[in-house]
């Protein structure tokens, strides 16, 4: 039986089946089903009661996220791999700084590889306000050394995550960078505006699901400065969240000492899917189990669809990825590839009821070695809207012929055959 919580805690017997019922009456795949299995494989309950907003690119994120931290009162988190100093990530401080000025503790988790080529200055001006750090596995081991602590840099806290007084948060793909500070193709076009950013994903929550969030951030906090709850400060952390919403959530978090939940849900997902299968990801490079799964979808007639990157940040990556198209182009998965923007979006929208948005590639890093976060979305009305977006930037890419691929050069086929070799720890 699948359990459900809100904002009155856990629906038990006929009041959860009514509310599942209720909320998905327009659907057509087995949602009940998807959701016992996804339960069963992540132990993670369904939250209801969420509002869900979804959110493109840099310049709609950061509006965002810039009103929920000036109209902060009480704490801000934010759990970021990369933090710039750049002109946008230098008015992020600013506008860090500014609240913690004014009495709200600001607490960040960063990570060391991500922001290697940001000057420890940068944020020493941060702790020299009060603001709390913590640095994510420090590259110099030395640091480690001093910290009392493991030296592990293949381990990476890759999450993208904001709550701000526990009743608003923020997770999805988007860095603190100025490769945020314009809109991807399609956006750009809309606003009138010539320069392009990069392409991505991010969704706001308000409602129950933020207490799942909080904890996912306090967890990774008190872990690393090895403290325990009762050691935090007092404050109001979990406030009391009513129902904001009617969306059904599931927040999943996974790391190197978890049980790779984002992994095994979207397995689930992926083999459960009846119409459609369709996916944007930044950096694609997966293991036989999502092939397989994949293939299998197509076999049952599944609409399958991949927008992947076609303008790279990461050559290395783009050509592992590439060393799987003939595999997937034979087996009829339709393969696309985002042209003018960076591809940095991590989002999966299945039978337009089940969506994910987060941080999570489908690579091996992603699942096995990184600290990751996505929050799943059981709804044909998000589901509608992941698919809308997925409409338009297929509209922005451009289709891998199965022919023209198979005549690409051998040099090509080379270096796509050693990416591959690497593709562990890419």
């Amino acid at each position: 039986m699948v359990i459900v919580t809100n904002s009155k805690g856990k629906l038990v017997g006929k009041s959860s089946k009514a509310l599942l019922k209720q909320r998905w009456r327009n659907a057509y795949q087995d949602l009940n089903l998807l959701a016992n299995l996804e339960q069963a494989v992540t132990g993670n309950p369904l939250i209801d009661g969420n509002q869900i907003t979804l959110l493109h690119d840099g310049p709609q994120t950061m509006a965002a996220t810039k009103v929920a931290i000036q109209e902060a009162k009480h704490h801000i988190h934010l759990e970021t791999y990369i933090f710039d100093q750049d002109a946008l990530g230098i008015a992020f401080a600013e506008l860090l700084i500014a609240r913690q000025t004014a009495g709200v503790q600001v607490r960040i988790i960063y990570d060391s590889v991500g922001t290697v080529g940001t000057p420890q200055v940068f944020f020493e001006r941060l702790r020299n306000t009060g603001i709390e750090l913590l640095e994510f596995h420090p590259v110099n081991p030395v640091s480690t050394i001093r910290q009392g602590i493991a030296w592990s840099p293949n381990q990476r806290d890759h999450r993208k995550l904001l709550v701000v007084d526990g009743n608003i948060a923020f997770a999805g793909g988007i860095n603190i960078s100025n490769s945020y500070a314009t809109s991807s193709l399609f956006r750009s076009k809309r606003a009138g505006n010539t320069s392009v950013g990069w392409r991505d994903t991010h969704i706001q929550i308000t409602g129950p699901a933020v207490a799942a969030m909080q904890w996912v951030f306090l967890d990774t906090w008190l872990e690393e400065k090895e403290l325990n709850f009762e050691q935090l400060p007092a404050a109001d952390y979990f406030p009391l969240l009513k129902n904001a919403g009617t969306k059904l959530v599931r927040i999943l978090a996974s790391g190197p000492e978890d049980n790779q939940d984002i992994y095994q849900a979207y397995l689930s997902a992926l083999y459960q899917a009846k119409r459609s299968i369709h996916i944007t990801c930044a950096y694609f490079v997966p293991d036989q189990a999502i092939l397989n799964a994949l293939n299998a979808a197509v076999q049952r007639g599944v609409d399958v669809k991949l927008i992947l990157p076609g303008v790279n940040d990461n050559d290395l990556v783009s050509q592992a990825s590439k060393s799987y198209f003939d595999e997937m182009l034979s087996s009829g998965v339709q393969l696309f590839q985002l042209k003018v923007a960076v591809l940095h979006a991590k989002t999966a929208v299945i039978d337009s009821q089940w969506s994910t948005v987060g941080s999570t590639n489908i690579d091996t890093r992603s699942f096995l070695h990184n600290r990751e976060i996505n929050v799943m979305v059981f709804s044909t009305e998000f589901g509608l809207e992941m698919e809308n977006a997925f409409t338009e930037d297929i509209q922005s890419s451009v289709q891998i012929n199965k022919d023209v691929w198979a005549d690409r050069p051998v040099f090509d086929r080379v270096k796509q055959w050693l990416a591959r070799q690497l593709g562990y720890w890419l």
